[in-house]
């Protein structure tokens, strides 16, 4: 795992097309804009468990 540092408004970069966006924190939460390709599927971690069952389940 890479752990990093970033202030409000710094941007980290993965690859050549996605980035992450740190928006705003407040007390133990961070707010944080995603920029990927319409096809690289990005969600929480909960939501994306849940939709791998439900296919499972079909």
């Amino acid at each position: 795992m890479l752990v990093l540092t970033r202030k409000k408004q710094q941007t980290i970069l993965i690859g050549d097309d996605i980035k992450i966006h740190v928006l705003e924190s407040k007390g133990n939460y961070i707010r944080i804009g995603i920029d990927a390709p319409k096809n690289i599927g990005v969600h929480r971690e909960e939501v994306y468990h849940r939709i791998k069952a439900n296919k499972q389940d079909n």
